[in-house]
């Protein structure tokens, strides 16, 4: 599971029951249904199915960041702006009664901003448009990139991006990763559970780099057909959901001693990597949200 940093709000069960005594709380409802037909142990990017909150299609100009946001873009509910109180995860519920949905792990990001509509068909580097920056998390500290097919290809080739990291290091470059031949959007096109050139659902970076600030190029190490959109965001928890007669129910500070901050305006969504195909299974959950 994931270790975050407690915060200095909430950090102490007599916090959290003042904040719920004062009405500091927050409980919301969220369901998805993917209609993508996954392969066992590649990665996928729940934001892109359909249901509560509405799917997300990484849509703008292409090979230009645009940032992610609650108020501008939706993503599962947790409220409005707190400043200058701090909002952390206080309880996350998932449930499916589909045999290929389990077991998998699930990670909820905070999705920060994208680079829509990348060509895998250009070996050269293709530059990106870096005016719009990090919406949160400015410094880049523990911010990863995955990259999402929204157009399939054939796969088998290998790519890098080139990036400045979380010190402010420019011309960084990742270990060369490979595009796996699942071509359903929505896929992490870098995930692939039998290649030793594949990576999980987030990209390597160079040496003992922990994080991104921006990415500055890409190159695909041979041509291929399709398109795929790098994210970048914040990996925020990390749970799994073993079993289809219960639902997963997870309150971090009790179960894991963590308090996962989300920051104002944060887009929350998931990624998972399935155990088979999801299409046509919905999942249900709730979330609930505390501030202090």
């Amino acid at each position: 599971m994931a270790r975050v940093a407690l915060t200095m709000a909430l950090d102490t069960w007599r916090k959290i029951v003042d904040a719920e005594l004062d009405g500091q709380t927050l409980y919301r409802t969220w369901r998805k249904t993917p209609t993508q037909v996954t392969t066992i142990g590649i990665w996928f990017d729940m934001s892109m199915s359909p249901g509560n909150p509405s799917p997300n299609y990484y849509a703008s100009s292409p090979m230009i960041a645009s940032a992610m946001s609650r108020s501008n873009n939706g993503g599962i509910d947790h409220g409005g702006n707190v400043s200058p109180s701090q909002k952390v995860l206080r309880k996350f519920m998932i449930m499916s009664l589909t045999a290929t949905a389990v077991t998998q792990p699930f990670i909820l990001c905070d999705y920060l901003l994208y680079y829509p509509f990348i060509d895998e068909s250009e070996t050269a580097e293709q530059t990106f448009d870096n005016t719009v920056t990090l919406p949160r998390y400015t410094d880049g500290a523990g911010v990863q990139c995955m990259a999402v097919v929204v157009a399939g290809q054939s796969g088998g080739q290998t790519f890098s991006i080139r990036y400045t990291n979380s010190a402010g290091v420019a011309d960084r470059v990742s270990p060369a990763v490979l595009m796996t031949s699942q071509a359903l959007n929505g896929t992490i096109i870098n995930s692939a559970r039998t290649s030793t050139t594949a990576s999980g659902p987030f990209l390597p970076l160079q040496g003992d780099d922990s994080g991104i600030r921006s990415i500055d190029g890409i190159t695909f190490n041979g041509p291929d057909v399709g398109l795929i959109t790098l994210v970048l965001v914040k990996p925020l928890f990390r749970f799994q959901l073993p079993e289809i007669t219960a639902p997963v129910e997870i309150d971090p500070l009790k179960d894991f001693n963590v308090n996962p901050i989300i920051v104002d305006d944060a887009y929350l969504n998931l990624i998972c990597m399935p155990a088979g195909s999801l299409s046509s299974a919905p999942f249900h959950g709730d979330i609930e949200v505390a501030w202090g």
